[in-house]
C-alpha cells in the first residue's frame, strides 16, 4: 500500500502562546463541540487548506513543507523531516538512535512501525550493576555501554519504501544540504550545548570537534555550525539505502567505535537490525477511536487504560483546571503507572496483557477505587491483578498531506545529545537508551520510572518506551495528530491533549498551551506547572495529593483537522525555535 499526496501553495506561521480555557466536546450532555479557533477564542492555531507539519525545529518544519510541495505524501515529508532533524535538532533528531512512527492513511488504514534500538549481542542482565550489586547510571548512560543498536535509519527507509512516493535520496537532500553548508545555530541549540553539552560532548574528542569551536567554548546563537561528516554520511545513505549505516563504512565507523572503548554493538548487531510494523494499540473515548503505539511501548496501553477510567467521571462537568478533574485524573495515572512497572516490556520476549490492560471492564475496576475527594497514598497502590487473557530530550513531529494521510513520529537519543559520542568520523551521535531498561528491577532509571523483570537487559530486545505518537479518529475521519518529548512524562501530556480537546472543547492551540501536570506513581507527587489556581492546588493537598510546582512539561507537536477539512496545527510555547506550517 502506498499513500498519495502534492502540494502547489507554501505559507507559514509561528505560534506562541499560553492558555487556561474551559469548555467540552458534545459527547457529554453539557459539552460544547470544538471551536477550532474561531475568533472568540484565547489562541489560534495556524491553519492551512492542503497539508500542515509541526515540528520542534522551523528549519526541519520547513523542510517538509517542501516535501509535500514537491509531490510527496505525509510520509515523505515525515522522513525528510526525521533526517533534517539529525542535523538541525541534535539534542534529539538522530541518525543513532530510534524511536517510532504512527500511520493512518486518508481511507481509514492505521499502522505503527517500530524502529526502537536493541540491545547488541553481547549485553547482559547485569551489565549496569557496579561491584555491589547497584545500578550505575554513569555505565547506562554516559559510557559505550550505554548505546543500544540504533533503528532510525531503518524505520525511515521502511517507511519511505513501504508507504512513501519519492525516492529515499530525495528525502534525504534537504539534510545534506543543511549539514554540509551548515546551519544558523538557533536559541535551543545553543542553550543546550551550553548547559548539557558540558555534561557529555566535550568529554569525547569526535563531539567536541563539531560542537566546540577553537577557542574551547560550544557554538552560540547566530553562528553557523558545519557538520560535514555528517553530511558524507548521509550521502551515503542516499546512495546505497540504509545498508550503507548497516552493513557498510558508517557500521564500520560504528564497530570501531565501540571496540575501540568497551562499547557492546559489533557489526554484527547492526548488520541483524530489522525495523518492525506493528497493529496499533487502539481503543474508544465518549467516541472518538484513540490509536497509538504499542509495546515496546508503554504508552498507547497506558493512554488507552487512562482514557478508560475517565470515561467513568464526567469531567467536562468538573471543569478544567479544577481540583476534581485532576485529582481524579491523577489518581487514575498511578494505577496504570503501577501496572506499567510490572507488565510491561517488549513484546518478542514478554508476554503483556495488552488486552487486560486496556479493558473497559479492567478500568471500571480502578475507577471504582478512586475518590475524588482523597487521594490514594502510592505506597497502597500495586500493580493490578489482571484477568486472564522514555527520555526527558526526546522530539515529536505531526504531518498531515492534502489527502488525508497522517503521521507521528516520535524518536530520540534518550536524553540531551544521548551518550554525547560521536562513532567515530561518522558525525553521527549514538543514543544511551540502554538506561530504558531495568537494570535492577525495582530501581528507578533516569525519568524516576521504576521497571520490573519483563524490562530487564537482554540481547536483541527492545527497552521498553513511553513515546506515545497518537492519531485520534473522529467518524471514521483522523481528527488530532500529537505526541511530545518528556520521558515518563510523555503518556500524561499526551493524556491532556487528548481529553483537553474532547472534554474541555479546546482548539489544538488551546490544547497544547493549557498548564499541565504529571504523577507516575512513583514518586508519589503530583508535579503541576505554573498557571493553575493556587485554590486549585491547595484542594489539592487537602485530598492529600503531594503537590509540587515544577519546570513546563512536553513540547506537543500536533494537528487537528476541522470538519471542512481545514488543517490546525499549534506548535508547543515550551519549546524555543518550533514552528507549524502549512500550504
Amino acid at each position: 500500500m502506498r499513500i498519495q499526496g502534492n502540494v502547489r501553495q507554501f505559507g507559514w506561521a509561528l505560534l506562541m502562546s499560553f492558555t487556561v480555557v474551559q469548555g467540552a466536546h458534545a459527547a457529554p450532555a453539557n459539552a460544547p463541540p470544538v471551536s477550532y479557533g474561531v475568533d472568540s477564542d484565547t489562541f489560534h492555531p495556524v491553519k492551512a487548506k492542503h497539508g500542515m507539519v509541526a515540528s520542534v525545529d522551523a528549519m526541519a518544519t520547513e523542510v517538509g513543507v517542501d516535501i509535500l510541495k514537491q509531490g510527496g505524501n505525509a510520509v515523505d515529508a515525515a522522513v525528510a523531516v526525521g533526517f533534517a532533524l539529525a542535523v538541525t535538532h541534535p539534542q534529539a533528531g538522530n541518525l543513532g538512535g530510534g524511536g517510532f512512527m504512527l500511520l493512518r492513511t486518508a481511507s481509514g488504514r492505521t499502522t505503527a512501525i517500530d524502529f526502537r534500538e536493541m540491545a547488541p549481542a553481547r549485553a547482559s542482565r547485569d551489565m549496569f550493576l557496579d561491584k555491589q550489586g547497584n545500578a550505575d547510571s554513569k555505565l547506562s548512560l554516559t559510557s559505550h555501554l550505554a548505546s543500544g543498536t540504533p533503528g532510525t535509519v531503518a524505520g525511515f527507509a521502511l517507511a519511505a519504501q513501504k508507504y512513501g512516493t519519492l525516492p529515499l535520496s530525495t528525502l534525504l537532500a534537504p539534510a545534506i544540504k543543511l549539514a554540509r553548508d551548515g546551519i544558523v545555530v538557533n536559541d535551543a541549540l545553543a542553550d543546550d550545548l551550553a548547559t548539557y553539552g558540558k555534561e557529555t560532548l566535550i568529554n569525547h574528542d569526535n563531539s567536541r570537534a563539531i560542537f566546540y569551536k577553537a577557542d574551547g567554548k560550544p557554538y552560540q546563537k547566530g553562528e553557523r555550525l558545519v557538520q560535514k561528516n555528517l553530511a558524507r554520511s548521509l550521502q551515503l545513505i542516499a546512495q546505497q539505502g540504509p545498508d550503507a549505516f548497516y552493513k557498510g563504512k558508517i557500521a564500520d565507523e560504528i564497530a570501531g567505535e565501540m571496540a575501540q572503548h568497551g562499547g557492546l554493538i559489533g557489526k554484527q548487531d547492526l548488520a541483524a537490525y530489522r525495523a518492525v510494523e506493528r497493529k496499533p494499540v487502539s481503543g474508544t473515548y465518549r467516541g472518538y477511536e484513540v490509536f497509538s503505539m504499542p509495546p515496546p511501548s508503554s504508552g498507547g496501553i497506558h493512554i488507552v487504560q487512562i482514557l478508560n477510567i475517565l470515561e467513568n467521571f464526567d469531567l467536562t462537568k468538573f471543569g478544567f483546571g479544577s481540583a476534581d478533574a485532576m485529582q481524579v485524573m491523577a489518581e487514575a495515572e498511578k494505577y496504570a503507572y503501577a501496572d506499567r512497572s510490572e507488565y510491561l516490556g517488549d513484546p518478542d520476549f514478554v508476554k503483556v496483557p495488552q488486552q487486560a490492560l486496556t479493558s473497559k471492564a479492567y478500568a471500571k475496576t480502578l475507577a471504582q477505587q478512586i475518590d475524588v475527594n482523597k487521594a490514594r497514598p502510592s505506597s497502597e497502590i500495586k500493580p493490578g491483578k489482571l484477568a486472564p487473557y522514555e527520555s526527558n530530550q526526546t522530539t515529536h513531529f505531526s504531518v498531515v498531506d492534502k489527502d488525508g494521510n497522517a503521521v507521528a513520529v516520535t524518536y530520540t537519543l534518550n536524553t540531551y545529545f544521548g551518550s554525547g559520542i560521536v562513532a567515530g568520523q561518522s558525525g553521527i551521535l549514538m543514543n544511551n537508551e540502554m538506561d530504558d531498561f531495568s537494570a535492577k528491577p525495582g530501581t528507578p532509571n533516569v525519568y524516576g520510572l521504576v521497571g520490573g523483570e519483563a524490562n530487564a537487559v537482554q540481547p536483541a530486545k527492545r527497552p521498553l518506551s513511553s513515546m506515545s505518537p497518537t492519531i485520534v479518529a473522529k467518524d471514521v475521519k483522523t481528527w488530532l495528530v500529537t505526541g511530545s518529548p518528556g520521558g515518563s512524562r510523555i503518556i500524561t501530556t499526551v493524556l491532556q491533549m487528548v481529553v483537553n480537546s474532547i472534554d474541555f472543547g479546546m482548539n489544538v492551540a488551546e490544547a497544547t498551551n493549557a498548564p499541565r501536570f504529571h504523577h507516575q506513581w512513583l514518586p508519589d507527587q503530583l508535579r503541576v506547572e505554573k498557571g493553575f489556581s493556587p485554590d486549585t492546588l491547595r484542594l489539592l493537598e487537602a485530598k492529600g495529593q503531594h503537590v509540587k510546582v515544577m519546570p513546563a512539561m512536553g513540547s506537543t507537536q500536533s494537528i487537528m483537522i476541522g470538519p471542512d477539512g481545514t488543517r490546525y496545527g499549534a506548535s508547543d510555547p515550551r519549546s524555543v525555535d518550533d514552528l507549524s506550517a502549512g500550504y
